[in-house]
């Protein structure tokens, strides 16, 4: 079953569960979905709805930090627990031992040497690890290597 059954398999199952925070997040999911098939006027497939999961796990933990930030760990909570359920979707993630190792052999590869050449590094570790991996986390070990 591609993701998107799945995703809309959960939505039911919340539906009749009447688990309304999981239900509102895959409904959220679900309208990106559509509005992006809307958009370029086709079916979307798995890598793109990866990416949408991703986008929104982004804003959740970003609007996380902006709540604890506030002093409202209510509104914290309920986002942390909507990346929780969004995090279901993603792939399993790579370790930092495993982004570090595949670093090293791209900085090998294309003889990088400096922050100059974190470009370099960035494009092929992105598309290999999408989904997989964070952007901001992968930046972080690049310009960790880099530096050091």
């Amino acid at each position: 079953m591609d993701l998107k059954q799945t995703l809309l398999s959960d939505l039911k199952g919340a539906m009749k569960a009447r688990e309304s925070l999981k239900l509102d997040t895959l409904r959220i999911l679900s309208a990106e979905i559509k509005n992006r098939e809307i958009e370029v006027r086709q079916d979307i497939g798995d890598d793109e709805i990866l990416g949408l999961v991703t986008t929104q796990i982004k804003r959740r933990r970003e609007a996380a930090v902006l709540y604890e930030k506030g002093g409202r760990a209510d509104l914290k909570e309920k986002e942390e627990k909507e990346i929780e359920i969004l995090s279901v979707y993603l792939p399993q993630q790579a370790t930092d031992d495993e982004l570090r190792q595949r670093i090293g052999e791209i900085v090998e590869e294309t003889g990088a040497t400096s922050m100059k050449d974190m470009g370099k590094i960035m494009k092929p570790l992105a598309a290999e690890f999408k989904g997989k991996a964070d952007g901001s986390r992968l930046k972080t070990l690049v310009q960790e290597r880099l530096a050091g």
